[in-house]
């Protein structure tokens, strides 16, 4: 009898288990079906607010009720047409667009720069020059952080090679000019944005007046003479211009720096460029973004012999008129160009500059301290009453220190040491980048005691091993010394 009554028990208990896990199965059920259709609620509700704004003016097909999305994206681009043969996007008067739904998309951006910056953001006007895959990225980023006019400015075509990097083009804007795709695609992003567009090459004294009125101009132009043409006309008249430098044939983003036309190293194109503005009286006061990354194995592709017949062939050329060698481009590299320009524009359409970017100069003192001490070890041990100038520079020795060995010692476990030490390495070889070895102080004192000045062997002071991989890394040099030199 106690049995059957326990296992009654046990039975009653279960079933009010499962009765409640049913009561709770239920419960959860309407919750999650009432949250459910709520969502779908205010997202109907909050498209048709759209559509009513947007579409206010473009009513689909005799009676067939609203435009479709697609119909919507299509209807928006056709505008008045622009002496460049594109389309402008219809301008909307001030206020016209719901403005609540205009701060709710830049909710983040009004909650970090707050309400007066942004009103200088809104009001913003930048002309972007060369809209391929850093072009896009700035263009696009800066729309969507609430710049209230852009102008576009590029006379290719979309091609297929393009969708590997650009930020708007799909497989429907091949063979359309890049800025109707880009003005296409942008307008889905922001309606109440001003997004102009001009198909065309940027010419000097033809295009000046494209620029007018500008608070910032982007330049992302592949062509070195257009390149200094307009980098030249913005500074002589006041113009504020950010230049794009080489995001080709580069892999490392940590190597993507901001920093002056004057201080920019290991760029060719930045070299380049840096050069011919000073032919033009510039020798500073043009912010770019450019890598310290020096060539690896990804080379221009090679241009067919009747090419070579027809002339010099040594710079990068965007144009039809021009020959052209193809560069092989990772396609994320361009983008962070790209939105490095947007950040740096931003801050100061929002009068938040970025004064305080840590261009590599801030690491100079450091060179220079390697290239003290280098010529102090080399004092001694070759006896001298005076230091004589050395071969190798501190920009060179920052090269070998920042790019041979990332920072870091020559030696395994290859620590970064808090006082690095620039060292001869072999006695017998010419002082030069591909002679030079990073040591702590303590490396540094034994090398120069026992193997420069002491006669030992450098495999007797530090193993087969170690000399094995300075070995590598002098070959490693020299070719990039060839490079750096070329």
């Amino acid at each position: 009898m106690p049995l059957g009554l326990s296992t009654a028990h046990l039975s009653t208990k279960q079933s009010l288990v499962l009765a409640a896990l049913a009561s709770c199965v239920a419960t959860t059920s309407l919750i999650l079906t009432f949250q459910a259709l709520r969502r779908d609620y205010r997202t109907e509700r909050l498209k048709k607010r759209v559509g009513q704004d947007v579409e206010e003016w473009e009513k689909s097909r005799a009676g067939s009720g609203w435009a479709s999305p697609e119909e919507v994206a299509e209807r928006h681009a056709e505008g008045e047409t622009t002496p460049g043969g594109g389309r402008r996007v219809k301008e909307w008067a001030k206020g016209e667009f719901d403005e609540g739904l205009i701060r709710e998309q830049l909710t983040r951006n009004y909650n970090f720069l707050g309400e007066e910056s942004m009103k200088k953001v809104r009001d913003g006007y930048v002309v972007v020059v060369g809209c391929g895959g850093v072009g896009s990225w700035c263009a696009l980023m800066l729309l969507r952080s609430g710049v209230g006019r852009i102008l576009l400015i590029d006379f290719d075509l979309t091609t297929l090679s393009s969708l590997n990097r650009h930020a708007c083009a799909t497989l429907e804007d091949v063979g359309t000019p890049k800025v109707v795709a880009m003005q296409t695609y942008l307008r889905k992003v922001a309606p109440w944005a001003q997004i102009d567009i001009q198909v065309g090459l940027y010419r000097k004294g033809e295009s000046e007046q494209w620029l007018e009125g500008a608070d910032w101009v982007v330049d992302a132009i592949d062509n070195i003479e257009t390149k200094v043409e307009l980098l030249t006309h913005c500074h002589k008249n006041g113009i504020k211009v950010f230049s794009s430098m080489g995001s080709g044939a580069k892999r490392d983003p940590t190597r993507i720096q901001i920093a002056d036309i004057s201080n920019t190293y290991e760029d060719p194109l930045a070299r380049s460029v840096r050069r011919r503005l000073r032919m033009n009286g510039i020798s500073s006061g043009v912010p770019v973004v450019y890598s310290t990354e020096v060539p690896g194995e990804i080379k221009l592709l090679p241009l067919p012999e009747e090419e070579y017949q027809r002339g010099s062939v040594k710079e990068l050329q965007a144009f039809d008129d021009f020959r052209v060698r193809i560069m092989p481009v990772l396609g994320p590299l361009p983008a962070i160009f790209g939105l490095q320009i947007a950040t740096y524009i931003l801050l100061s359409l929002a009068d938040r500059p970025l004064t305080d970017a840590a261009e590599i100069k801030n690491r100079r003192k450091l060179y220079q301290s390697l290239e003290r001490t280098l010529a102090e070890r080399e004092q001694k041990i070759h006896k001298l009453e005076s230091q004589a100038k050395l071969p190798i520079s501190a920009e060179d020795l920052g090269w070998v220190f920042e790019d041979l060995y990332h920072g870091r010692a020559t030696f395994p476990p290859y620590p970064v040491l808090p006082r690095p030490c620039v060292v001869r390495w072999d006695r017998e070889k010419e002082l030069l980048e591909d002679n030079v070895v990073i040591m702590a102080a303590n490396d540094a004192d034994k090398h120069t005691k026992e193997c420069l000045e002491g006669g030992k062997s450098l495999e007797e002071v530090w193993g087969d091993e170690v000399v094995k991989i300075v070995k590598r890394k002098s070959e490693e040099a020299r070719k990039i010394m060839l490079w750096r030199r070329g």
